[in-house]
């Protein structure tokens, strides 16, 4: 990405969350996060704050209180976690919205995490390609294989980066 160009595909709203095309993350969850408290303080809690379905104590046991039962401040809770979820969602294009979604059955899963390994093992930088571009797809496949389960050793992943440079750098 070059210049002062945004990693959004349009421009900024007070009406639409920022939308996420995969780029800069941390400016996109800045943007987000002054997007929900601007909607309604409680929806950005709801986000920060750990959602449980309300329950009872019957028979001993914890069971799951019955919708019709809910207190009001319950039925808010539920309510702002179901905001910012769609708020969220709102603010992804097609591509990182079924890259988060999609999970699979276990097959398909396992399928898919060893050719994502089979991918990582390979990596290299490309004839032309930039640091960025090769950052951004490496990224793609570390994640995929981080939300598949895989576990990475920070210091594994900085050495294949490293080990997968052209000889230009």
């Amino acid at each position: 990405m070059a210049g002062n160009q945004l990693p959004f595909a349009e421009d900024a709203s007070i009406n639409r969350p920022p939308l996420f095309c995969g780029d800069n993350y941390v400016f996109w969850k800045v943007r987000m996060k002054i997007f929900m408290e601007y909607v309604h303080r409680s929806i950005w809690q709801a986000v920060v704050t750990e959602y449980k379905v309300p329950t009872i104590i019957e028979d001993g046991k914890k069971k799951e209180k019955p919708f019709e039962t809910w207190e009001p401040s319950e039925i808010r809770r539920a309510e702002n976690d179901a905001k910012a979820l769609n708020i969220i969602h709102s603010a992804l294009n097609s591509y990182e919205f079924f890259r988060i979604t999609h999970e699979g059955t276990p097959e398909v899963r396992r399928v898919r995490k060893n050719t994502l390994i089979q991918e990582y093992e390979a990596f290299r930088m490309t004839q032309g390609e930039t640091i960025m571009d090769m950052q951004k797809r490496f990224t793609h496949i570390v994640n995929h294989l981080k939300g598949l389960g895989k576990v990475f050793d920070e210091e594994e992943v900085n050495v294949k980066v490293l080990k997968s440079l052209n000889r230009k750098w």
